[in-house]
């Protein structure tokens, strides 16, 4: 997006073609099959329903040291809406041989979330923001209840993927302690959250068949056991984990790199969650549902399938030039060159922000360290844009609703899902 030098500024709001949210998709998967449970009342369907939807109410369930109960409603959640979502790298069983030492050395029982994401979804108008943490921030984790009754003790400065740990880990409070740090970094309220492992990431990418992502120059890193052509390639299985895990395949071979190709994945897998071949393919949208509930760890709040489908229809319509990835803004550590700090000035702006439910307007790269860069693509142009005004149109129409857009500084990269990205490789 091209920069802007005000630091606020007020546009009139324009009519915007709008598609369903990834998401919007990956919730309602899961309250679909509570709709089919409502209107079968015997057959497989019926039966098939009710145990998943009785499986994902009563299996992997967290509580959280903040949480709110929703009301049962049809309707769209009420207000925003915070969300945290940590992946994790588990040694599971099936997956091990792909992390080398890290399953098999002196760390292999321990899990850290090296995946931090933040999900608001504003109150209207609706619009995402997902911010995600550097794996290697350093920052104060408060006490957590380390689920046992025990509470841990508060570091002042640990990196923050040590707060799963801190909190007990999965047999504890890992993700609540998780939450509670971010809670404690940011100001903000975040009373539903999920966890999903890297084996889990696989299976829900291979559930929807793959997903495309783009590199430019191709990627080596034997580290990851990755290895692409330039251009774009379709990976799913250990490819994708591969692919989400890169450090010294893209970009300047930081944390902060990887992340960003990791956000040129969700951007990618935003567009495939909401392809007709995923929406309307019910079959695969009920693989995604049974994928989801095996391999997602949720806090109590989000076991009611009709929360979901609550904050599934709050967010269905945003345009994708409202769902916006951004880092958490850093400074690098003075006391460590691979650790980074808060850079707390422009993280005070981005929430700002977020709490005045302004549209954002990225001036920063779209990518840490040279990691990602954007990419012209060809739209094509549809009827609608080239018909011949109503002259009676702007007699009749309703003034344009204005709106507040505030311009975030250039030390918060990252991109809308409108944007096409393809992540910087190592032989280019």
């Amino acid at each position: 997006m091209s920069k802007k030098t005000s630091g606020r500024r007020t546009v009139a709001r324009h009519g915007a073609l709008k598609s369903p949210h990834p998401i919007s998709v990956l919730l309602k998967a899961v309250g679909i099959v509570a709709a089919v449970l409502l209107v079968s009342t015997t057959g497989v369907a019926a039966y098939a329903a009710y145990d998943l939807v009785s499986t994902y109410a009563t299996e992997n369930v967290v509580e959280l040291e903040e949480e709110i109960e929703v009301p049962p409603d049809i309707g769209a959640i009420e207000g925003g809406v915070n969300l945290f979502v940590a992946g994790t790298d588990a040694c599971e069983e099936e997956w091990s041989w792909l992390f080398g030492a890290r399953c098999s050395g002196s760390d292999a029982g321990g899990e850290l979330n090296d995946v931090n994401m933040l999900v608001h979804i504003s109150d209207e108008p609706r619009r995402v923001t997902v911010v995600s943490f550097p794996r290697d921030l350093m920052l104060p984790i408060p006490s957590c209840d380390q689920g046992d009754g025990t509470m841990s003790y508060a570091a002042s400065k640990q990196p923050l993927n040590s707060a799963f740990y801190y909190g007990g880990g999965s047999d504890g409070g890992g993700l609540a302690c998780v939450v509670k740090t971010i809670s404690q970094l940011t100001g903000v309220s975040i009373p539903f959250a999920a966890k999903i492992t890297w084996g889990g990431v696989i299976n829900v990418t291979d559930a929807i068949g793959g997903v495309d992502v783009c590199v430019e120059g191709g990627i080596s890193d034997p580290n990851a056991g990755l290895y692409l052509p330039d251009g774009w390639s379709t990976v799913s299985g250990a490819e994708a984990l591969a692919f989400l895990r890169t450090r010294y395949g893209v970009g300047d071979g930081s944390d902060l790199g990887r992340i960003s190709n990791q956000q040129q994945y969700m951007s990618s897998l935003t567009k495939k969650l909401v392809s007709e071949g995923v929406l309307s393919d019910l079959p695969t949208l009920y693989r995604l549902a049974t994928t989801a509930v095996d391999n997602i760890t949720k806090s109590s709040s989000l076991t009611n399938p009709m929360t979901l489908v609550q904050i599934a229809l709050a967010v269905k319509e945003v345009p994708f030039e409202d769902i916006v990835f951004v880092q958490y803004p850093t400074y690098t550590d003075p006391d460590d060159p691979n650790k980074v700090v808060p850079n707390y000035t422009a993280a005070d702006a981005l929430f700002a922000a977020l709490e005045e439910n302004a549209a954002l307007e990225l001036t920063g790269d779209v990518g840490a360290n040279d990691s990602v860069v954007e990419v012209a693509t060809e739209e094509p142009v549809t009827p609608a844009e080239t018909a011949t005004p109503d002259p009676t149109a702007s007699a009749t129409a309703e003034p344009a609703e204005e709106e507040v857009v505030v311009t975030l500084p250039s030390a918060i990269t990252g991109s809308t899902a409108a944007q096409t990205t393809c992540s910087v490789g190592n032989l280019g």
